[in-house]
């Protein structure tokens, strides 16, 4: 059975992998300059930057799916500024990825891909930061949740209200 809503659930995927993506090219990064075969060293790093690359998709469409229900609760803009963030995530991450497939190529431009790859991961992380921290916002400070809240969970927090002063029990 999915979530739902499924956003929440799968957003955490493209961060964590945000964050190893950079550690991974480093290493990756380290060991071919050390003489490890390429395919072994960087087939790490561009697997993740692709799993990255097609959950960051995934969290886009599912975030898109939801946008309708929370723009019920959360204002038009602060949801703007969050799936701008996104899709400028999911861009970064797409181009990560072209230029650290052409880092399996050797000499010249396989090193300057992976270096350039290296880079763009720390970048993929600032980026997933930003559009989380917004994300963060919508839930945190917008009450973007709150679109969710049944309306039975919402009349039995009023019932309870309601008891707890006196009201419904004829006290």
């Amino acid at each position: 059975m999915l979530p739902d809503p499924l956003h929440p659930a799968v957003v955490h995927l493209p961060m964590a992998l945000a964050v190893l993506l950079p550690v991974a090219a480093v290493v990756g990064l380290w060991a071919t300059r050390r003489g490890s075969r390429v395919a072994y060293a960087w087939g790490v790093p561009l697997a993740l930057a692709v799993v990255l690359t097609g959950s960051a998709w995934v969290a886009l469409q599912t975030g898109e799916g939801e946008e309708e229900r929370v723009e019920a609760v959360v204002s038009e803009a602060a949801i703007h500024d969050h799936e701008q963030a996104a899709e400028r995530f999911l861009v970064l991450a797409g181009v990560v990825t072209l230029i650290g497939a052409a880092g399996l190529l050797g000499g010249t431009l396989g090193s300057a891909a992976r270096i350039l790859t290296t880079a763009g991961a720390v970048a993929v992380l600032a980026a997933g930061v930003d559009v989380g921290s917004k994300g963060g916002d919508l839930v945190y400070v917008h009450g973007a949740a709150s679109a969710y809240a049944s309306d039975a969970s919402t009349a039995a927090l009023g019932s309870s209200e309601r008891d707890e002063h006196g009201e419904r029990d004829g006290r």
